[in-house]
């Protein structure tokens, strides 16, 4: 890192230029990060003592999860704080940290949910065939494949943005330190630094996206041959939530690291970015917990243990 930007304490500006929306954003978000926790951590237990969760669906689950509570945390203290006092800065080592542990996180998961599809795909199309592929030295290799994707993307990204000299800009057009956001306070041509990153977007995010589209492909076309309606319902049961994640994760994230620089406009990105860094994570254990009667059974059998002890 530059030795002139070691001492630089950032301002993220954020919402600041909306009062009012700070105070209701305070709550909303406060609430949303407690279902987060709470949702996740759930999840994240039933998985692991319960017997009929012991399947590569739920192994992923609970990365997934982990994840999500990860991601949330990196992000959401920092948000509150500068929400509720008019504070709105964040030190360079914060920012740092911030900036690779986000990062890192955020590109993990975008491989876990193609590794998510793929497991969906070997249950579906090879049914028979499902226990000898996803066995469990799979699993922890898929698994591992993903963090370590996250990990590396983020070592390179973030250090190459945080050597960008900035000639004291210190303004963050955003909540948190993210990469689209932090190029732009250099002050050299990040011409190439715009070209790393939409490289680095289409490996970790349209790749693993067309690797889901096609598990889904070969699932659908699966499905068709059967010609069961209980079939359908069973794809339909099995898939759903994950295309349901998977469509709210991709839908917003491609919108911030995809779309063209100019049309990266200050309000609608930071906005965009709140609903994948703070809603989609509250959402995701919802969504598996009321669509999947996997999970519910879980929760009703270890209430009625609890109950019962």
């Amino acid at each position: 890192m530059n030795n002139s930007n070691v001492q630089e304490d950032f301002i993220l500006l954020g919402f600041s230029d909306q009062s009012n929306l700070e105070k209701i954003l305070f709550v909303v978000v406060l609430v949303s990060y407690f279902l987060t926790l709470v949702g996740n951590t759930v999840i994240i237990l039933i998985s692991s003592i319960d017997p009929k969760l012991k399947t590569p669906m739920y192994f992923f689950l609970t990365h997934l999860s982990l994840l999500d509570i990860c991601f949330s945390t990196s992000i959401v203290p920092q948000l509150l704080w500068n929400l509720r006092g008019p504070a709105k800065t964040i030190t360079a080592l914060g920012c740092a940290v911030q900036l690779y542990v986000s990062l890192a996180l955020g590109s993990t998961e975008c491989v876990l949910l193609a590794v998510m599809a793929f497991d969906r795909y070997a249950a579906i199309c090879k049914p028979l065939h499902y226990a000898a592929v996803m066995n469990q030295q799979l699993c922890q290799a898929l698994a591992g494949i993903a963090w370590l994707s996250g990990v590396g993307n983020s070592v390179i990204q973030s250090t190459v943005t945080l050597w960008l000299p900035r000639c004291g800009h210190r303004g963050l057009h955003h909540f948190f330190c993210e990469v689209p956001s932090m190029i732009k306070l250099a002050c050299v041509d990040i011409h190439a630094n715009e070209v790393q990153l939409f490289i680095a977007s289409l490996v970790l995010l349209l790749l693993p996206l067309a690797l889901i589209l096609m598990s889904y492909g070969h699932i659908v076309k699966a499905v068709i041959r059967i010609k069961s309606v209980q079939a359908w319902r069973k794809a339909l049961g099995t898939c759903g939530s994950h295309l349901m994640v998977v469509s709210l994760f991709y839908g917003t994230i491609t919108a911030i690291y995809i779309q063209p620089n100019s049309s990266y406009a200050h309000t609608q990105g930071k906005f965009i970015s709140l609903f994948y860094t703070v809603v989609t994570p509250t959402l995701n254990p919802l969504i598996y917990t009321l669509r999947n009667k996997d999970v519910k059974g879980a929760l009703r059998r270890l209430f009625h243990r609890d109950l019962g002890s």
